[in-house]
């Protein structure tokens, strides 16, 4: 059993060290208005974080929360731009737009309710947050608790201009 658990713990530190420094995925979600977003596409000179949420993740509403009252002097002081993709499925997607509109929230919100990006970027469950830096990704984070965007704010700071 010890060995069992011992090569999960390996197999799982593989994944994640595959995903850093790789490449964003080439694929395409629709906005909110049905409008196709390459997410390959934003391999600009800014800093880019990608967060996994779904509405019925309590955690993530939170970490939305958090990242939506600290987002607009981050963006001025670093540029970067923060894009949220909801893994709700065709059950729940429905809710994904009230909730925002809701809460005014001001990020780049997707869809992935294939959930073909999460599978390609190996998110389990959300919120599950990247930061990439000229297409790549440079930071990772599983899960949320009051202070995260803080460690997220301090890596930011090292790929900022």
């Amino acid at each position: 059993m010890r060995k069992i658990i011992l090569l999960f713990v390996a197999l799982c530190s593989i994944t994640t060290i595959y995903a850093q420094n790789s490449d964003i995925p080439n694929i395409t979600l629709k906005d909110l208005n049905g409008k196709d977003y390459k997410i390959s596409e934003k391999n600009s000179d800014n800093l880019i974080v990608i967060t996994f949420w779904a509405t019925w993740c309590g955690p993530c509403l939170k970490e939305m929360a958090a990242l939506s009252d600290v987002y607009d002097d981050w963006k001025e002081e670093t540029g970067v731009e923060i894009i949220a993709v909801s893994v709700d499925d065709s059950r729940t997607v429905k809710r994904v737009k009230p909730l925002i509109n809701g809460k005014s929230w001001d990020f780049t919100f997707l869809l992935d309710e294939n959930q073909d990006l999460k599978r390609k970027m190996n998110v389990a469950n959300p919120p599950h947050i990247f930061l990439i830096n000229k297409g790549k990704i440079v930071y990772q984070h599983t899960g949320y608790t009051p202070g995260s965007e803080n460690k997220l704010y301090e890596e930011i700071l090292k790929y900022a201009k």
